[in-house]
């Protein structure tokens, strides 16, 4: 079915608006003449290949599979099936949407439509897990974030690394250190080298077009998007290759690895203001091969990322990072007094106490943040500076263009 919108004003004079008012449904509190939330919340998942299932699983083991929703109609059918029928499906989300006795929803799509199915989500007051990364591009996560205060909901990101490292003591420490304010020098920081499915994820240059499957919506899958002629590559997990959809294999696996080193060097709330890549000229349509990338923030924190897959590693400086011998004796004293962060609740423990989780849409837009002015550096082909604050590239149109792009028409922001 052919899109018609999820701007606000479209939205809220839709009869989807109905929804947006219950800021907390009264069976996710519990109390006398009502279940549990583990017993009561139903539950849908739009997007059901891949990762679907995973992230469905993601709100929580008690969630009841009352929908679920996709442009594919065979993928459709096996999930109906696998939730024993019990799930309605649909091939529009904004159906799925309109139901009142669904509280939380799994969003296992293709990035291009991430941010717009979690604003619409939000405004129908559901609660929201969404697939990594968050957002195809810049200003779509500035808009979940913003969706996510206005409409009071929870939303967490389908990668839960920061988990990890909230519980993990070096990481720990780390974090203190870094957020302590007392180090004289910033740390360079050797994230990632190889597993990031670069070559795997690269798309084909040129593909020639094939007649669209009889079960597929071809035109409501592209979505927001550019409608090019259909390819089966572009369709599946191979989608991953093609900007129009994600951005290669750096948006797909990179999340995973920047976000709890994000969370440790204290940058939840801010972006680089310098990012250059070295990679070879990028094809306008297709993800390509690169070989590293560097994101300095305003403090000098530096965060690199070696692929492995082409070119030579990165060896501008050595990879140093910091620990208290960076720190008088004194100043390790305040540090070690200083008292732990506080771990973040779960999905569904915030479904109930309405605390945001870790994986909430600030941190979550600020860690897709990273993969995309990487891939813009890659882009683009030069080093690019950024405003963390403006969230705006400062003097480079080229590179603002694929920070705020335009959507498809009818959909948009």
């Amino acid at each position: 079915m052919t899109g018609t919108g999820v701007s606000r004003r479209a939205f809220l004079a839709s009869g989807l608006s109905a929804a947006v008012f219950s800021i907390v449904p009264r069976r996710a509190l519990g109390g006398p003449g009502q279940d549990t939330p583990s017993d009561s919340l139903g539950g849908a998942l739009i997007g059901c290949g891949g990762r679907g299932p995973g992230t469905f699983g993601g709100l929580g083991k008690n969630v009841r599979p009352l929908a679920c929703c996709d442009v594919e109609k065979r993928r459709l059918a096996s999930a109906v099936k696998r939730y024993g029928g019990k799930a309605k499906g649909y091939t529009d989300f904004r159906q799925l949407l309109d139901r009142q006795d669904i509280d939380a929803v799994a969003i296992g799509t293709p990035p291009h439509w991430h941010a717009l199915i979690s604003i619409a989500a939000m405004q129908s007051g559901k609660d929201v897990v969404c697939e990594k990364p968050l957002t195809r591009f810049i200003a779509e996560g500035r808009a979940v974030v913003e969706a996510e205060t206005r409409y009071g909901r929870i939303l967490q990101v389908g990668t839960y690394g920061r988990y990890s490292a909230i519980r993990n003591r070096d990481a720990m420490r780390k974090h203190k250190i870094q957020t302590s304010g007392l180090l004289e020098r910033s740390p360079v920081v050797h994230i990632k080298r190889g597993g990031l499915k670069v070559k795997q994820w690269s798309g084909l240059v040129n593909p020639k077009p094939q007649p669209v499957p009889e079960w597929l919506d071809w035109d409501m899958y592209c979505g927001p998007a550019p409608l090019r002629p259909f390819h089966p590559h572009r369709h599946g997990g191979t989608h991953r290759g093609y900007w129009d959809y994600e951005g290669g294999g750096l948006a797909d696996m990179g999340q995973h690895h920047f976000e709890p080193v994000q969370w440790t060097y204290g940058k939840d709330h801010t972006s680089p203001v310098a990012i250059e890549a070295h990679a070879p000229p990028a094809h306008p349509l297709a993800c390509g091969m690169w070989g590293w990338v560097e994101l300095t923030y305003a403090d000098g924190t530096t965060f690199v990322m070696d692929s492995t897959e082409w070119g030579k590693a990165y060896d501008r400086k050595p990879a140093r990072d910091v620990g208290l011998d960076d720190l008088s004796e004194d100043d390790q004293k305040k540090v070690a007094a200083m008292p732990d962060p506080k771990p973040w609740p779960g999905f569904a423990e915030a479904v109930r106490t309405r605390e945001r989780t870790g994986g909430c849409a600030e941190p979550a837009h600020r860690s897709a943040c990273i993969l995309h002015l990487a891939n813009i550096a890659i882009r683009v082909g030069r080093k690019v500076r950024y405003d963390p604050v403006k969230e705006q590239f400062i003097g480079d149109e080229e590179a603002n263009l694929l920070a705020y792009q335009p959507m498809r028409a009818p959909w948009h922001l």
